[in-house]
């Protein structure tokens, strides 16, 4: 054991892997040098061990080490293949910082300090104890809950983040048992954040209440078949294995091998140097802090010098002017040879920004071809380069001939893919999704991003749309060349590969020039509006799993759809027979203004309005209004629309979508569609395949696996319902999902004051409707058609509910007016949706109140499953499984999976989900998903 260290040294270890990543989302991406390195996290890193230091005073330590993880693979993952296995990588603008963070400790002259196959927390765990063994007082900085069993006689911790020591007592207030028994509650409890699998079931709390019971694991374990709960006792006898194993996880390693130069003995606290500390901060070109600090240090502040600007200009939002050159197509570049092609990606690697987009033949991804390349340096820089664009027609063959001068698309792609992938190079575009599908296809794979589109979307959800022409006429007042002008529209409308490479390469390198202009407009805006997290952990790392997920698509049975298809039609057939009896005479059903004058001029049916061409209104709304109060014929053709609407958009269309290569559906999810966050499915929609008719239950069937696998299907259980409990603070709504009861008949139970055994399924019926129709806003007028009672029932039901539950109708005033004040409601995660027309008079003003009042609700459900799909495909491959995602309905994911894997892709997946909200936010209620399994959706619902 190193000697060095007795009574009266003080040691402090510094979490160093914990401050990097405060330090990088304090300013994520924000700051780079002028090569266009990103050095935010060096900067934020920087600042925080000199802001340390300067505090230290008469009583500071007298030893001092930055602790580092070497890499993300450690003993551990010999002992549990899935631990941290769900971990997403690291940003990728973060990746270059490491090696310039431990250059930055060495600069300061402190030891930096890494073992290979060792976390940060063991080398604490071995240092502090050794510290603490010769007499030395440890404090430990860092906020890491697990460094917490190491507290004790002369080992503190010091919280960073609210800069407050902890002691034995503020252990036992975070997990109900002492020090010495942490590890015996997170063996117990598990951990979501590294995937330590512990006992399912058992929390936090329940695992501290049984060792306090029991005393200790081994003791809990040995004595388990008297728990008196069967769930709980069935869970430690059978899950023991893992719960030993999750023990190891979580006890940190006091015996880490210490490399020679890195003992007690050598962290002896020195003054900083200036000399190599102020050169490191040169080189960084951190001006600010290096005169921050030089003053500090006094010595002379070098020759001032412009700080790197923000990513890397500054904006004060929506339609800032910027200093940024004029928009001049005439300046634009037409790259038709391979060396200057090459000179334009070595200037972009130079610099670590390329702005790129591609021209295809195709909006369809799966299929388009790529006819040009557009590349973007600076604003007012682009350039186009041409690969497949013909010209003329050959008499001979009947097909177009290529235009020349080009480059040849192959020695174009193996120009470009190197960069493409470089992470020390980031790539902007605009809806990038599309472009790295179809790149793809081409074996290119693309890595870092930044997508404008989704920058927008982050900073101003429901504030208009997030198309680049759209976005350019906003910020801009520039209106883009539109794509009609060069490729037409309806029967002469033509693909980009046959308009000229003259009229092509200025559209093309101004979308580029415009795209790289709004990534300098609205990235800084991140930060100003506090929005950086939300696209840095909501946005961006879902565009490479969407891409994965539409390339898979899903199987279609086309003999399935064509028997629906004839089930369908006959059916349609037996309505209109009955639909033409009602009436006494036949009419075109599918008319609106014929059954308009049927059911309001002929039958006198009240509750009727004409639009402003005079034609009666038949809508969905009218007719579910009528069909309530008794009429047989607006029921009728409601049965005869739906059949309709399922054989024209599924039954008779789906197979138009199979792709010819492929043999199945590639659906479209849209990342920026809604203003909440949630997803929106597209060119087919698979989302609105209705579920609560038989017949829409029914197109499900015709989605089926491949030979050898199954459909999986997990579902978040009633995730909204769980939100607006947590969100609102509704304890008997937060005890019911805690405790596992039946949330409507509890509901039903509150509100109408019958017992839950016995109730009547009416009953809890409308419970439901009114639990789900709250979250909208819903009005008696609606609940009334729900449930097909009259007005004042369905008033009286929402009174008794608001007055049962009064801290929902305080929530929803609250939300209301925070919405009023402030233009926007927020997510439980940050995201910001704006709510433009809260303010306005008139009836627009309450569908904006309902809005407001649900997006919160709904948009945390939307992040919540944008952060399991993003986590999901990290905890699958670190567990081994083949299972493919294919399809996110709102609430619902969908897999294939082989059929031995089932099992344990259940148990990865569920796992993820139900820790999704981890660790950024804790809700007072668990979420649940529930799992089923079939050879078709129909079957695994």
């Amino acid at each position: 054991m190193p000697e060095g260290l007795a009574k009266g040294h003080h040691l402090y270890l510094i979490d160093g892997s914990g401050y990097i990543f405060r330090a990088y989302h304090a300013l994520p991406g924000l700051t780079r040098a002028s090569d266009g390195l990103p050095v935010g996290a060096v900067q934020g890193f920087c600042t925080m061990v000199h802001r340390l230091i300067a505090g230290f005073g008469a009583k500071g330590p007298t030893h001092l080490a930055v602790i580092f993880d070497y890499s993300s693979k450690t003993f551990r993952n010999d002992l549990y293949a899935g631990y941290k296995a769900q971990r997403p990588d690291p940003p990728e603008d973060l990746v270059p910082q490491f090696a310039l963070i431990r250059e930055a400790t060495r600069a300061f002259g402190l030891p930096s300090i890494e073992t290979e196959g060792y976390e940060a927390d063991d080398l604490i765990a071995t240092y502090a104890c050794q510290a603490a063994e010769q007499g030395a007082m440890v404090t430990i900085i860092s906020s890491d809950k697990d460094l917490m069993q190491l507290i004790g006689p002369g080992i503190e911790m010091l919280d960073p983040i609210k800069n407050v020591r902890l002691g034995p007592e503020d252990v036992e207030k975070k997990f109900g048992v002492g020090p010495d028994r942490v590890i015996d509650v997170q063996a117990l409890a598990g951990d979501s954040v590294d995937n330590v699998p512990g006992a399912p079931g058992i929390g936090i709390k329940t695992a501290a209440q049984l060792i306090n019971d029991y005393g200790d694991l081994d003791t809990l374990l040995e004595r388990a078949g008297e728990i008196k709960q069967p769930k709980r006792r069935q869970t430690l006898v059978e899950k023991a294995d893992q719960i030993r194993l999750s023990r190891d996880l979580v006890t940190l390693c006091k015996e880490v091998p210490i490399a020679a130069g890195e003992a007690l003995d050598d962290f002896s606290l020195e003054e900083p140097k200036a000399e190599p500390l102020i050169e490191f901060l040169q080189k960084m070109e951190l001006h600010k802090l290096t005169r921050r600090i030089a003053e500090a240090m006094g010595v002379e502040p070098p020759e001032s010098k412009p700080e790197p600007e923000p990513t890397p200009t500054d904006s004060e939002g929506p339609g800032a002017t910027l200093a940024l050159p004029a928009i001049d197509r005439d300046t634009y570049e037409t790259i038709t040879d391979l060396n200057t092609l090459k000179a334009w990606l070595a200037e972009a690697s130079d610099t670590g920004l390329l702005c790129f987009d591609l021209e295809t033949t195709s909006l369809n991804d799966m299929q388009a071809e790529i006819v040009g390349i557009a590349l973007a340096l600076t604003p007012g820089r682009a350039a186009y380069v041409p690969v497949a664009h013909v010209e003329g027609e050959d008499d001979l063959l009947g097909e177009a001939k290529r235009a020349e001068p080009q480059i040849a698309l192959d020695d174009a792609l193996a120009a470009l893919t190197p960069i493409l992938s470089d992470p020390a190079c980031l790539k902007i575009g605009q809806n990038l999704k599309y472009d790295l599908k179809v790149l793809a296809r081409y074996g290119v794979l693309v890595s870092p991003i930044d997508d404008t589109m989704l920058l927008s979307y982050a900073l101003d959800a429901g504030l208009g749309g997030h198309g680049m022409d759209e976005l350019s006429e906003r910020h801009f007042a520039h209106k883009p060349i539109a794509i009609k002008e060069l490729i037409g529209s309806g029967k002469s409308q033509i693909t980009f590969d046959r308009v000229t490479v003259e009229k092509a390469a200025p559209y093309a390198a101004e979308d580029a020039d415009i795209t790289l202009r709004l990534w300098h407009t609205l990235k800084p805006r991140l930060a100003k509006d506090r929005l950086s997290t939300v696209y840095h952990t909501l946005e961006r790392p879902l565009v490479p799993v969407l891409v994965a997920m539409e390339r898979e698509g899903i199987r279609i049975d086309r003999d399935t759809l064509s028997r629906q298809s004839n089930a369908f039609a006959q059916k349609m057939a037996e309505y209109e027979d009955d639909i033409h009896r009602t009436v006494g005479r036949k009419f075109n059903i599918g008319s609106p203004k014929q059954l308009g004058e049927i059911l309001f001029d002929e039958m006198g049916l009240e509750g009727g309005k004409k639009g402003k061409a005079g034609a009666w209104g038949t809508g969905a709304d009218v007719l579910e209004t009528l069909a309530a109060q008794g009429h047989d014929l607006p029921a009728l053709v409601l049965e005869w629309r739906q059949l309709s609407k399922l054989r024209s958009t599924y039954t008779d269309a789906l197979p138009g979508h199979i792709d010819p290569d492929t043999g199945r559906v590639h659906t479209s999810f849209s990342l920026a569609a809604t203003s909440t966050g949630r997803l929106a499915s597209t060119d087919p929609n698979l989302q609105n395949i209705p579920v609560r008719t038989e017949a829409g239950r029914r197109i499900r069937e015709a989605f089926v696996a491949e030979p050898g696998n199954v459909i999986l299907s997990l579902d978040y259980s009633q995730i909204e319902l769980r939100i607006l409990a947590h969100m609102a603070d509704i304890a008997a709504l937060k005890d019911a999902f805690r405790e596992g009861i039946d949330i409507h008949a509890a509901t039903a139970s509150q509100v109408f004051g019958v017992p839950v055994e016995g109730m009547d399924a009416s009953v809890r019926r409308q419970a439901k409707a009114i639990n789900f129709g709250v979250i909208y806003g819903i009005s008696a007028f609606g609940l009334a058609n729900n449930l097909r009672i009259p007005r004042h029932e369905a008033q009286a039901f929402i009174d008794a509910y608001f007055e049962r539950f009064p801290g929902i109708r305080a929530y929803m005033d609250t939300i209301k007016a925070r919405a009023r004040e402030q233009g926007y409601v927020e997510t439980l995660f940050g995201r910001r949706i704006h709510t433009p027309g809260i303010t306005q008079k008139g009836p627009g003003r309450g569908f904006a109140e309902r809005a407001a009042i649900n997006a919160p609700i709904q948009g945390t459900a939307a992040d919540i499953i944008r952060r399991a799909m993003i986590r999901i495909p990290d905890a699958l491959s670190g567990a081994g499984l083949s299972a493919r995602m294919l399809l996110q309905v709102h609430d619902e994911l969908l897999f294939e999976v082989a059929k031995p894997e089932v099992e344990a892709t259940v148990e990865a997946v569920r796992a993820v989900m139900e820790a999704a909200c981890l660790p950024a936010v804790a809700l007072d209620v668990p979420l649940v998903v529930d799992a089923g399994q079939g050879a078709s959706w129909a079957e695994a619902h």
